[in-house]
Order: structure tokens, then sequence, then C-alpha cells
């Protein structure tokens, strides 16, 4: 294939949002980072004429685009899935208040769960909130949806929702270059009817959004976006999203019905569209959202009886499901080996949480970051997480349920990021109502799981410039906790003795677990030692294998094998270290007892 390298690029569905963005005239963008959707605004950030932040968290990444709404600014909020939860307060608000420059929401749905812990179908959102949803099918129409949102978040006074998903999010297409439009003047407007929710005033918007959502409908039924596309047989589809590519694909010669527009949705065409075929299939994923709304019509129609509502779809899941007895090679699905997720090699969490993973009767409440995968053997040294913060205010209440019998038994674990996201408030909880647990604060210095983005700790801003860095200790003492102590997890007896320290006491206290992310750039160039394993001195004890850091191996041997290889004749196996992956973090060594685990001397 080839194209235009000046009017036509090859872009990812979060770089074509990101440029879809730049070109509709947005001046304020504000998100957190959550993959699927953490690129946007990275890119976003690239563009001039544009203000971009990383927010603390959703909620106030939505409120800071209202606020830019409100000054007659086009405006942005991004977030994944979950992250809708937390900015579900101002979201419903923002349905009455309307807008004043355009306002769109990104949000991403992350079905098979590839880095989440649900798989909600946010098209509900739409429908709960009264809010337009569109969504794409691959990244060029990504890029010309949020154009589209912005003219009918003006034209409807009203937020608009882009909802995508993971595919389409990193997906690869050709998107056209387009000009970015005329930016119009920011200004303060005073209407405080209108703006300010007081009772009074939201019964009067309250009207306003039905008013609003009955419009929306009318143009549902005429915006190109929603198109019918004729096809030779009597089986219809109904389709949206990447769903769309998969019917195509299974079925090329359908009838199909493409909504580009899922909320409101276009009744007549609809019905229209389905009085056409014999049988018609909704194929969607996740929720039957499509297919409830389609039989609250009366139109009759077949979709989850059908099709899976877990997990991802693809074109063979649709063409077994509706013709299993035309399956060939074309449609088998490849079996790829499983890559399961591990900690870095020299990741500062892992010597953290093999001192935690020592501390057999300890509950370890967890939380959302790349820490959560202390939770996988060999550490498993996490016993629950549930969503951004819930690690701290968990831990509270297990305690408060566990009296005096929990004494000593209950840890709090979460990210600097994840602290500062919704952490801040439940410490204050613990120190208000009183608990004796301890919170373990990871701080690596980035936002480190969707890809190293800097927060108000890290000292940078979105653009990398230099910005207020918080000082996690002076907050906690701020916060009222009098036990503060910082510890450097690659001393993993040191750590240990902290641990054991902090969660006996009779009060609440804080660890800060401080070392920076081995893959952040300064880290990586920053010359480090190597270890390597001294196998005269290795006997097999496992200790070192016990941390699961992917640069330790793992020989197992026959007695006779050890023998015959100098080592002790009951010795099961020797460790070894890959000096290639070593990232000379010296976890390792410090748990070696024989000598085994020896550093590499820069001459040597």
């Amino acid at each position: 294939m080839t194209f235009d390298k000046e009017t036509k690029l090859w872009l990812s569905g979060n770089e074509a949002i990101a440029l879809g963005a730049w070109e509709a005239g947005v001046r304020v963008a504000s998100g957190y980072p959550g993959t699927p959707s953490t690129e946007i605004m990275g890119n976003l950030g690239q563009y001039e004429g544009v203000y971009t932040e990383w927010a603390p968290n959703e909620k106030v990444g939505l409120e800071v685009a209202l606020g830019a709404s409100f000054a007659g600014a086009r405006a942005l909020a991004t977030m994944k899935h979950v992250g809708l939860n937390v900015a579900a307060d101002p979201l419903f608000t923002a349905a009455y208040t309307g807008v004043r420059g355009g306002l769109v929401i990104i949000n991403a749905d992350d079905p098979q769960m590839h880095s989440s812990q649900n798989e909600q179908d946010n098209r509900n959102y739409a429908y709960a909130a009264k809010l337009p949803m569109l969504e794409p099918s691959d990244p060029a129409e990504a890029k010309h949806m949020v154009t589209r949102a912005y003219s009918l978040s003006e034209q409807l006074d009203t937020p608009v929702i882009i909802r995508i998903t993971t595919r389409i999010a990193h997906v690869k297409g050709v998107v056209e270059r387009g000009q970015r439009a005329e930016v119009p003047e920011t200004s303060i407007e005073k209407v405080p009817a209108k703006l300010v929710m007081l009772p009074g005033n939201a019964r009067v918007r309250r009207v306003a959004v039905e008013k609003r959502m009955a419009a929306a409908r009318e143009l549902a039924e005429t915006m190109p976006e929603n198109r019918i596309e004729p096809g030779s047989g009597r089986r219809g589809f109904v389709t949206s999203g990447v769903a769309y590519n998969y019917v195509k694909e299974a079925f090329p010669e359908a009838p199909v019905l493409k909504l580009g527009m899922v909320w409101p949705l276009p009744e007549k065409m609809l019905r229209d569209f389905a009085a056409t075929v014999d049988e018609l299939i909704v194929v969607e994923e996740l929720d039957p959202f499509l297919e409830t709304h389609l039989k609250a019509m009366g139109i009759a129609c077949r979709g989850k009886d059908l099709i899976p509502n877990q997990g991802e779809l693809n074109s063979f899941i649709v063409r077994q499901a509706l013709a299993p007895e035309t399956i060939g090679e074309v449609f088998a699905p490849l079996e790829l080996p499983m890559r399961p997720p591990n900690m870095c090699a020299g990741c500062p969490h892992r010597g953290l949480f093999y001192g935690l993973s020592r501390m057999k009767d300890v509950f370890v409440s967890g939380d959302i970051g790349c820490y959560t995968l202390g939770f996988l053997p060999p550490l498993s040294a996490m016993d629950a997480c549930v969503c951004m913060g819930a690690s701290i205010t968990m831990a509270h209440g297990m305690a408060k349920a566990l009296g005096e019998k929990g004494r000593g038994r209950v840890v709090a674990v979460l990210g600097d990021s994840t602290f500062m996201h919704s952490g801040m408030t439940g410490l204050l909880n613990m120190v208000y109502n009183g608990t004796y647990a301890t919170v373990i604060i990871l701080d690596n210095r980035t936002t480190a799981m969707t890809g190293h983005q800097d927060n108000p700790a890290s000292g940078r801003s979105i653009l990398g410039e230099p910005a207020p860095a918080l000082d996690l200790e002076a907050l906690c003492r701020a916060l009222g906790v009098q036990r503060v102590v910082v510890v450097n997890p690659h001393d993993v007896e040191v750590t240990r003795k902290v641990l054991k320290e902090e969660i006996e006491s009779p009060d609440l206290s804080v660890i800060i677990s401080r070392a920076p992310c081995v893959l952040l750039p300064e880290e990586l160039k920053r010359k480090k030692p190597v270890y390597f394993t001294n196998l005269a001195n290795c006997t097999g004890c496992t200790l070192c294998v016990q941390m699961g850091c992917p640069a330790i191996s793992w020989t197992p041997l026959t007695p006779e094998e050890a023998v015959a290889r100098g080592y002790r004749d009951k010795q099961k196996g020797f460790a070894r270290i890959n000096e290639v992956q070593c990232n000379g973090c010296g976890q390792c060594a410090c748990v070696c007892k024989f000598d085994a685990i020896t550093r590499r001397e820069e001459n040597s």
C-alpha cells in the first residue's frame, strides 16, 4: 500500500484521536493515564496551541475540562473505563449544566481485561447519564468522530462521550491529516441559572436534558455515522465499533446497519432496516446494550443467545456462532503461547514484596499498579485488589472488623500515583477514625504501569518540564500520621526489619518504599553493577529464585549430575544470573546466605 505522506498518516486509534482533538481546536485537555487510553494525552501534548496535563485522578480531569468548557474553550477529558466510575459524579451533573465550548470525554473500554480489573460496558453510562455517545470502528473514524463530537456538543449543549475499546485504541490505520479549526476566544460569561445546580435550577435543567435527547434522537436518524450497507441474503446485522469489522470479515455480503452513534439510537432507521430482513442479528461486545434497546422498541432480534457476552469478539467467534458448518482454516484462531506477566529485573517492588511474602500471618490489602504482580507466585504476597485507592480503606475496614485479634496483621500497599489518585482521603480516614494498620506507599517516582507518565510527585509536567514535587512524607504527617519511615527496598534485610517493626507497632504507620523504576530514562542510562552466580558456592537453596526475578534461572539436577559437576550430592540444582538482564539491584545478593551471588567489578 502506498499513500501520500504529506496528507495521510499511519496512526493508532489513540494517535488519531489526539490529532482529531488538535484539528478540532481543543484548547485544554486533562486526563489520568490508564490503558488503553493513555497515549491520547501523550500525543496531544506534542501539538502546539493546546494545554495538556496529567490530573491526579479522572474526576479532577473531567472537572478541569468542564471548567475550560465554561470559559468557552473546546476541552477534552480522557480516561479508561474504570476511570469513568471515578468521574461519574461530575459526569451526571455536567449533563444538566451543559457546555459552552464543546466538551468531549474519551472513554476506553477494555474487553478481555488486558489491563483491567473488570470489563464493564460503559455504553450504559451514556444511557444512565443521558448523554450522546459515538463509537468508531477504526482510527480514521476515531479522528473524524472527535470533530463530529465537538459539533454535536455545541449544537446540543451537552458533553459527548466517545467510546473506544482496546482494539481501536491500539490498532494502526491510514488517517488523513487535516487543518486545525479556528479556535474561539475564551471569556467569562456568568449564567448561574444554567451552571449552579441547586435543586431549583436543576429541575429546570432536567427538562432541558429531555429536550436535548429528543433533538439528538432526531439527528441520529440522518447523521452519516449511522448508515445502512445493503447486501445479499435475508439475514441482517446491527453492529457498531470494532464488532462491525468482525461482521464484515465473517459475512462480507450481508446487509449491515452500522451505528456510529450508539446512544441515542435511530429508532426509525432500525425499524426500516429490520423490515428488510427475515432475521436480525445484533453483534456487540460485552453487554446486550443495543439488543436490549431494540427489543424495548419491539424489534425482533437475536444477539447474546448466540454471541458471547464476555471477552473480545473476533471474526471466528462471529462466524462460528452463526455458520459453524462453514468454519475453515481462514477463520481458525491462532493458539499463541502464554506469556505470564512479571516484575522487571531490578524492580524495587520485588524487595518489598519479598519481605511481605515471609510474613505469612499478615493480610496484604493491595491496589492497582505494577505492584499488583506481587500477587503472583513465587512472591504470592497480595491478598486483595479491587480498585484505585481501595487498599487503604479496605485495610481500615478489616482492622475495625477484626479488632484486637487483627493487630499486627493488616497492611495496605499502593503506589505513589495511586496514593495521589484516591489514597489520600483513605489515609485521612484512618487517622480520623483511629487504625492500627500499616500503609506502604511504593514510590518509584513515576506512573509506571501505563508507560512512565509523570505525576505530582515526580517533579515534571506532562511535557517533561520542571514542576513542584509533592513531599509524600510531609503530606502524610500533615494528614496526622505520627510514624512515617522511608526505606530503600533494594536493601532487603533492612526493609524486612522495618516491615516487622512498623506492622507490629500499636499505632498507624506509613512506610514509604522509595527507589526509582528501573525503566526510567535516567535509570537506563546510569552505569549499574552486574551480579553473577559463583556456582562453587551455590547450595541450591532456591532463596534467590523465590524472589521471582526474570534474570535468575534455575537448572534442576539429579543427585548423580550434581556429583558429576562437583556440587553437593544432595543438591537439586543451581541458580544462574543472566548478566544481560541483570539491572544490578543487588536484592538477590541480600538474600543469599552462601556468598554464591557476587558483584562483578567494572575491571573484571
